[in-house]
């Protein structure tokens, strides 16, 4: 049984990581993470995160890049705004070139 603390704590430290102008998946830090099956516990992992201004959830989409975590904003644009702020473009609730815009934490922190 994986430890809720400590896996929403490497959780953030993956977001964390993701840059501006990039975001990633619920799935793909569960996956990196050797949790594949617990894309879940990551979306719970970022709404508890919105209390902490060093965690950009706002990052972090579903696996089509739809913005399905904006409810749990401070308002229901603000993830958006955040997202558009660092030139995403959004139309429906879902990045626009997604595919251009993912930032896979398996390819991109893959070590040496």
């Amino acid at each position: 049984m994986i430890d809720k603390s400590d896996f929403f704590e490497n959780v953030y430290e993956v977001v964390k990581l993701i840059p501006k102008g990039r975001v990633t998946s619920y799935g793909a830090i569960a996956c990196y993470l050797g949790a594949k099956k617990s894309s879940r516990m990551v979306g719970w992992a970022m709404n508890a995160s919105h209390n902490r201004m060093d965690v950009p959830s706002h990052r972090v989409v579903n696996r089509n890049g739809v913005l399905t975590g904006k409810n749990h904003f401070e308002t229901v644009n603000t993830m958006q705004k955040l997202l558009e702020k660092e030139g995403m473009v959004i139309i429906n609730d879902q990045i626009q070139e997604f595919e251009n815009k993912f930032w896979d934490p398996t390819v991109e922190l893959e070590l040496p």
